[in-house]
């Protein structure tokens, strides 16, 4: 494996408010943003104008807001692109452009109850946590994907696979203090951004719900059904869309408003992702620049991303756009540090692999071995999905990586803060919300059968098809045997140590004797 090490490019610098076309300018055939109207036929047709005129005033993807039209306008919107309107699938970019130019602030909140969800992962407070949460984590089908005909296991398995992982994911989280900060750090977000709301003009309730330990996303609903809520934002605290993060998180949301009748008629919307947002790659850049700082020869530190991998079929089978929308990311920060004229290299790779299959390259430990036998001796480490300092960043990075950085003849170590709570970051959060209110839509436009979904474009079971259309029938990562040492031999044989670990536990649980009873993993039954 060949470390791929960048310099920045001196290509013209891309404004941070256009979606960039990755592949040359935007054509029929390729996904556009359609503005979000509001529930009005007047505003249905200026939706339908202003994406008419993208069509035939500018062939680049620019000014683009990410929402969508109510379902009212499918039809005419296919008039436009020539295509059913089912192929537009949103590259799930950031909010990007503000027109509260057309609608003032003032007239959209007045006599509203505005609220913000912010998701997130949750994490074990205590060390007794640890095993119910790493049981809710593998339980989440977008996590271990099982085949249908094993999905009656995917309980079983999960409890099997936390209760082994425990042990050592105890030990983890007693050297960070005794239990994941997430929570915390995240309540904190959520403050500062109600008062960076208020300040802009916009007064707020803003909730934490988390996917797998408390506040679950299901607490932080009943109460913003408590607080009589009638305008929500959802936002992921994920900047780069991923099927296992927000996908997941927004795949649990929209179950939960479609059995809540309170739900389905409040206007909501979702900001999906947000990466490309010039506050948070202004605020990146700005950690990253003051880290550098600390070097003793700043220009010889080469600036190491380390982001949060996925198994590679997720990307190349179920069309995941993480990684497309990471080293884009990554792209946005490096030019805006150019700008700055810091020219360090840089490059960029994936930690926290767990399993036998293949998952995103490089990985984050053998680049930094390679890196250490190339002579690199000045490693700036930054955690580029994290938003927030936890188990991975306090941990993983911090401990592990640093230790085998040294290890591998790296000289100096540094690692930049997560984003927490400063104050760009923030301010940009707040501006997203303010920008995406006059998009916001109710769910039920007549009644029950009519119900437009939570999040914008289609249903969410219809946003994530575009990035995982056989997520109950996932291809393997490899499907051709291969003779020897190999990576398909690798992978076949994790998947038989897998069909063996499921054939012992459905032993366990119908015979109810075994080793793992006998071992104490498993009550006993008499």
């Amino acid at each position: 494996m060949d470390v791929g090490v960048q310099t920045p490019s001196s290509s013209t610098p891309l404004s941070y408010r256009s979606v960039r076309c990755r592949k040359g300018p935007c054509s029929s055939k390729q996904s556009r943003l359609f503005p979000r109207a509001l529930s009005t036929s007047k505003n249905i047709y200026r939706c339908l104008e202003v994406q008419r005129e993208s069509f035939v005033n500018s062939n680049l993807c620019r000014k683009s807001v990410v929402s969508g039209c109510p379902f009212g306008a499918f039809n005419a919107l296919s008039l436009f692109s020539k295509q059913p309107f089912k192929r537009y699938s949103l590259p799930l970019g950031a909010l990007l452009t503000s027109i509260t130019q057309d609608a003032p602030i003032p007239s959209l909140i007045s006599d509203e109850k505005v609220g913000v969800l912010l998701l997130n992962l949750g994490g074990p407070e205590t060390l007794d946590d640890v095993q119910p949460f790493l049981f809710n984590l593998f339980a989440d089908p977008d996590i271990i994907r099982l085949p249908r005909l094993f999905r009656f296991l995917q309980k079983p398995l999960a409890q099997f696979i936390s209760v082994l992982r425990a042990p050592k994911s105890k030990e983890g989280y007693a050297s960070i203090g005794g239990g994941s900060p997430l929570r915390q750090i995240t309540d904190a977000q959520a403050e500062e951004l109600r008062k960076s709301l208020c300040a802009k003009g916009v007064p707020a309730n803003v909730y934490v719900g988390m996917r797998y330990w408390h506040p679950f996303t299901e607490e932080a609903i009943e109460q913003i059904k408590r607080d009589g809520i009638t305008k929500l934002v959802v936002l992921p605290l994920y900047p780069q869309f991923s099927i296992s993060t927000s996908g997941s998180s927004l795949r649990l949301l929209e179950n939960i408003f479609r059995e809540d009748e309170y739900l389905v008629n409040m206007q909501h919307t979702v900001i999906p992702s947000w990466y490309q947002r010039e506050g948070y790659i202004k605020a990146m850049a700005d950690l990253i620049e003051k880290e550098l700082r600390n070097f003793d020869f700043r220009e010889k530190v080469m600036i190491f991303f380390s982001a949060h991998g996925v198994p590679l079929a997720y990307v190349e089978e179920a069309g995941d756009p993480y990684k497309a929308e990471m080293e884009e990311c990554v792209d946005l920060i490096m030019e805006e540090l150019e700008k700055r004229r810091v020219t360090n290299a840089y490059t960029l790779a994936y930690q926290s692999r767990v399993g036998p299959v293949e998952w995103l390259k490089p990985y984050t430990d053998e680049t930094i071995m390679e890196l250490g036998q190339k002579g690199v001796k000045s490693l700036l480490a930054v955690p580029i999905s994290f938003v927030s300092e936890h188990i991975e960043t306090l941990e993983e990075i911090d401990v592990e990586y640093k230790e085998l950085a040294v290890k591998s003849g790296i000289k100096e170590w540094r690692r930049v803060p997560a984003l927490g709570c400063e104050p760009t970051f923030i301010s940009d959060l707040a501006d997203a919300v303010i920008e995406s209110l006059p998009y916001v839509g109710a769910m039920a436009v007549s009644n029950l059968e009519a119900r437009q979904s939570l999040v914008p474009l289609g249903s969410v079971e219809e946003l994530l098809a575009a990035y995982d259309s056989q997520r109950r029938e996932l291809p393997p990562p490899v499907t051709v045997w291969e003779w020897g040492w190999t990576k398909s031999a690798e992978t076949w044989n994790g998947r038989a140590a897998m069909l063996a670990v499921l054939v012992l536990l459905v032993l366990e649980v119908t015979t109810g004797e075994g080793f793992l009873h006998q071992w104490g993993i498993f009550p006993l039954i008499r």
